[in-house]
């Protein structure tokens, strides 16, 4: 039943040639090759964007599956599913796209939609079924690649239909490559897993992005950018920015996340307490635009959250605000080089009883239409402000009664220090330079 793909028999004379060069019989090349890719057209998949190529995608995967692993390969087309896939051990499900493609100003009666010369999932199983199964399951070393996930039925300008996650990660080294997410309302769920990978991923995940937790062995995320490529239409953009979240991070042993961006949300990072526990981990190089809460913490492992090179903008919302560390917070969090610019109300809100740390970042355009909030409102807990540079001439820090430390050290202020300090705790503030 497996078959390769047309677009590889020039490959495969290559492959013969070199084989017989090395005494090796062009038939046994040929077979070698051919015998772990399974072409979906092959078992029935027409991809002509309204037959339901469900069943024939699952057969191919089942007979790789079978096989012991292998390629199920999806060629050009609009592949229309109205079921879901379950993508066996050892079976990459991939598509002709090596990296994510470009579809903005492709146009159907005014309406966008993925490009017609690549590999693109119609997805429609289960609207308004949020809690129902993914659309696409991977498991132990599977992989989906080079395709895009496009939902047709999906509202453009209204209050979004919900449905389950795009892709679920289980097993063991799950990965997700170079994959565009266009529109679905729940992007992956990387949860209960280990050692998933999910690499040049992009989209406009409507409701929630990437959800990690119950990790126990090291997870990555790199080059992971949401965009809203669907659609800005005022109703739906103002319902994603109300209730939408990126990225957000339960229980995970030692996450390394690379390079992610995400523009228009509710809240750009969110780490949360789960059943299974918090968050610890390394975030190199991540940003969030445009969101009314850029990161909030609600809990972290007192191992930390070391954020770095890190780049947050808010200027929208109820409360424009960067950073949120809420009451419940007893772990520590340290953003180290990272750049927060607005105009917003308040670069950061710290609570809790934790610590919170900023080394060496630049700070302006806060205070609100007033200009008199400060930058960085410290209600509880142990705060680090070291080597900072805050460039607006505006109240810098307030620290309230409940700070329990803090430690004010080598800041370079634009005007006057501005440093309210109603702490009854032990406040260390030394050799900060002001205009």
């Amino acid at each position: 039943m497996h078959r390769y793909h047309s677009h590889s028999k020039s490959c495969l004379l290559v492959i013969a040639a070199l084989a017989g060069a090395f005494g090796i019989c062009k038939g046994q090349a040929a077979e070698t090759i051919a015998s772990d890719v399974f072409d979906v057209r092959a078992f029935g998949a027409a991809g002509d964007g309204r037959t339901d190529d469900t069943a024939a995608f699952q057969k191919a995967l089942d007979a790789a599956g079978e096989f012991g692993g292998g390629v199920v390969h999806a060629g050009r087309g609009n592949y229309f599913f109205a079921g879901r896939l379950n993508v066996p051990n050892a079976v990459a499900l991939q598509g002709i796209w090596q990296s994510v493609p470009a579809h903005n100003g492709i146009r159907d009666r005014g309406l966008p939609k993925p490009t017609d010369d690549g590999t693109t999932f119609l997805v429609t199983a289960d609207a308004g079924r949020e809690d129902a199964p993914a659309f696409i399951t991977l498991n132990t070393n599977s992989t989906l690649k080079g395709v895009v996930l496009y939902y047709p039925e999906q509202k453009i300008d209204d209050v979004p239909t919900p449905y389950p996650y795009a892709v679920a990660m289980r097993g063991k080294n799950p990965a997700v490559l170079a994959v565009e997410l266009l529109n679905p309302y729940n992007g992956i769920d990387a949860t209960h897993n280990e050692r998933h990978l999910i690499r040049d991923v992009q989209g406009q995940p409507l409701r929630r992005g990437v959800f990690v937790d119950a990790i126990y062995d090291i997870g990555r995320i790199e080059n992971v950018h949401f965009n809203p490529w669907f659609s800005m239409k005022p109703k739906l953009f103002q319902w994603q920015q109300e209730n939408g979240e990126a990225f957000i991070f339960g229980r995970t042993d030692w996450q390394y996340v690379f390079n992610t961006f995400c523009f228009g949300y509710n809240v750009g990072y969110k780490f949360i307490k789960s059943p299974t526990g918090v968050c610890n981990g390394n975030f190199l190089g991540i940003g969030a635009d445009d969101c009314y809460t850029a990161l909030k913490v609600e809990h972290s492992a007192p191992f930390g959250l070391l954020i770095t090179n890190g780049e947050f903008v808010s200027f929208h919302g109820p409360d424009p605000t960067m950073i949120v560390v809420d009451k419940t917070h007893t772990g520590s969090v340290r953003f180290v080089n990272c750049a927060f610019w607005g105009p917003c109300n308040q670069i950061a809100k710290i609570a809790g009883t934790g610590t919170v740390g900023f080394s060496d970042c630049t700070m302006t355009q806060w205070g609100g239409k007033e200009g008199t909030r400060p930058a960085l409102q410290i209600q509880g807990g142990t705060v680090l402000v070291r080597g900072c540079e805050f460039r607006q001439d505006r109240p810098q820090i307030d620290l309230a009664e409940g700070v329990r430390r803090a430690v004010i050290t080598g800041n370079v202020f634009t005007g006057p220090i501005r440093i309210a300090n109603r702490s009854k705790g032990d406040v260390q503030i030394a050799l900060n330079a002001a205009e």
